[in-house]
């Protein structure tokens, strides 16, 4: 198998599973119906292209390598009724300095090839969940060959900013969390989310469950600073 890495980093990101009108909600990690979105918009698909159904059968894992916060506004949406205006109030949540890797894999070398080119030379504009949410300059990908999402993941450094990563610079590993597809996480517990792509039609948005699952892991940090002993101290000197 042949993967992509995908680093998705930016001021902001929201990744909605389910959500109504009225609040919209984030998962802390994007979803693969987002990523195949963001890849269907670098090839130009239009919404109702039926070849993005086959983007599902792409191998799926995402590895959280900075939370980020939570962050909530609202907007007042003004909507006519016969001849009255009503005016209500929407919530939209966001995730502020995420940084996350995506790991794409597929036996199909060509597909993955041509996903790298075009998430470099996109057709459409590429947002980090919603429209608003513009990546943190060009993304990062890198191809590696013979592995799978999650071997890359195990294996790749920290990819957290250095900011964050000096923030924790007592703690010589850090962990993360890994969102995969539960047949990548054959030995943990899977659970269930509307995140299978059935159609991104404006007039009928449609998504199916798919199986999820967990895991963590433990990386270096590389700004790790390790506290010296002053041996000069001589706590009897005093006497």
């Amino acid at each position: 198998m042949k993967t992509v890495t995908i680093r998705l980093a930016g001021l902001l990101q929201s990744y909605g599973s389910e959500a109504n009108f009225n609040y919209r909600t984030t998962l802390g990690y994007p979803s693969k119906s987002a990523v195949i979105g963001m890849i269907a918009a670098a090839f130009g698909y239009e919404r109702d292209n039926p070849a993005i159904n086959r983007l599902n059968n792409l191998a799926f894992a995402v590895r959280i390598d900075q939370p980020g916060r939570a962050l909530q506004d609202f907007q007042m949406v003004h909507m006519q009724k016969g001849k009255q205006i009503q005016s209500k109030i929407t919530y939209r949540d966001y995730l502020q300095d995420a940084v996350f890797v995506v790991a794409i894999g597929s036996e199909d070398s060509e597909l993955i090839e041509k996903i790298q080119y075009s998430l470099r030379h996109p057709r459409f504009s590429l947002f980090l969940g919603r429209r608003a949410n513009v990546p943190g300059g060009m993304l990062q990908t890198k191809v590696y060959e013979d592995t799978t999402p999650i071997n890359i993941l195990d294996s790749l450094q920290w990819q957290a900013a250095k900011w964050f990563q000096k923030k924790q610079k007592k703690q010589d590993k850090v962990q993360v969390d890994i969102v995969a597809d539960a047949n990548l996480l054959p030995d943990q517990r899977y659970y269930l989310q509307k995140d299978k792509v059935v159609s991104f039609s404006q007039k009928s948005r449609q998504f199916e469950f798919r199986r999820i699952a967990e895991k963590s892991i433990e990386l270096i940090n590389p700004q790790f600073e390790k506290l010296g002993w002053d041996t000069e101290h001589d706590i009897m000197n005093f006497l």
